[in-house]
């Protein structure tokens, strides 16, 4: 009988025991790339956030829009119109109204619409009807009290020259186990940059240890089977964005525990753009400890 060797029973327990733990981390770090690869992706859509060069705020009555300044909205762009049109705000809607020498066309979805002037363009949910000149698109949104119109060039150089962003080395060790504990009785009140406070439905706090300290996080439930909570940390403003950054999750499975993957941490969209109206985290989503993990910052704004 041929005897075996103790450096082969080595080799072969070690199979036996790292092989399936090497082959789910190779799992993990692939299923980290096609998330990257699907949230470059979306930066770069058309309704991404890659192509933002305008966000204009209307006021009640007739605002007039075009590259010229006598104009009440101003995209100073030499390749749009002096005066494309005007949008008229009143009694909580919005009209478009044609300019003399320039036509628009509006979209719902892939289909253009005749008597597009009859149609209120201030909609639930917002950005069913888009307008179109040439490569430029806008739509119309609602921020609290405030309407505005939302503008995409898209050949925006922002877009054109976009490199993608740098981000942490992926550790497994930021997919963090946490309990979520119900806080149904209150809604969670979230800022935005525009200094407007919005009730939110509480999702639940998440409760976690990161080396043996416990730390909370208050979540969004923003309907289906995803979480989505903003937060800031100690890497805020040096290595990531200055005003926090975004994270989706599960939620809680039946026994009420649920991953956080720190991984996945991204930049919210004002990262990219001044014209994003963005939520910030909670002062109680101000997390003390670093997290080097997901997204880094990204441009300057």
């Amino acid at each position: 009988m041929r005897k075996i060797s103790i450096t082969t029973i080595l080799i072969l327990f070690s199979l036996a025991i790292f092989g399936p733990i090497n082959a789910q981390k190779n799992y993990y770090f692939e299923q980290l790339k096609q998330w990257d690869s699907a949230r470059i992706a979306a930066l770069k859509d058309p309704n991404g956030w890659l192509n933002l060069e305008g966000l204009f705020w209307l006021k009640n009555g007739v605002n007039s829009f075009g590259s010229s300044s006598v104009n009440d909205l101003v995209y100073d762009n030499a390749a749009f119109p002096k005066h494309v049109g005007d949008f008229i705000y009143e009694n909580g809607k919005v009209y478009w109204k044609e300019g003399i020498t320039e036509k628009i066309t509006i979209h719902d979805g892939d289909l253009v619409l005749a008597d597009a002037g009859a149609l209120n363009l201030l909609t639930t949910p917002e950005g069913k009807y888009t307008s179109h000149w040439k490569d430029f698109v806008w739509v119309v949104i609602q921020r609290e009290d405030k309407v505005g119109v939302r503008f995409r060039n898209l050949k925006a150089k922002t877009l054109l020259e976009f490199k993608g962003i740098e981000r942490f080395p992926v550790d497994a060790k930021w997919r963090i186990k946490a309990k979520v504990i119900p806080q149904n009785q209150n809604p969670l009140m979230i800022m935005n940059v525009l200094g407007q406070n919005t009730a939110q439905k509480h999702g639940g706090q998440l409760v976690f240890e990161i080396e043996g300290k416990t730390y909370r996080l208050d979540a969004i439930d923003e309907g289906g089977t995803r979480l989505f909570v903003t937060f800031a940390d100690a890497t805020s403003g040096k290595t990531t964005y200055g005003s926090g950054r975004f994270i989706e999750l599960d939620k809680p499975d039946a026994e009420g525990f649920t991953y956080i993957d720190f991984n996945k941490a991204y930049n919210p969209p004002c990262a990219f753009t001044e014209f994003a109206t963005c939520p910030l985290p909670p002062p109680q989503n101000r997390l003390s400890i670093a997290i080097p993990a997901g997204e880094k910052k990204y441009g300057h704004h």
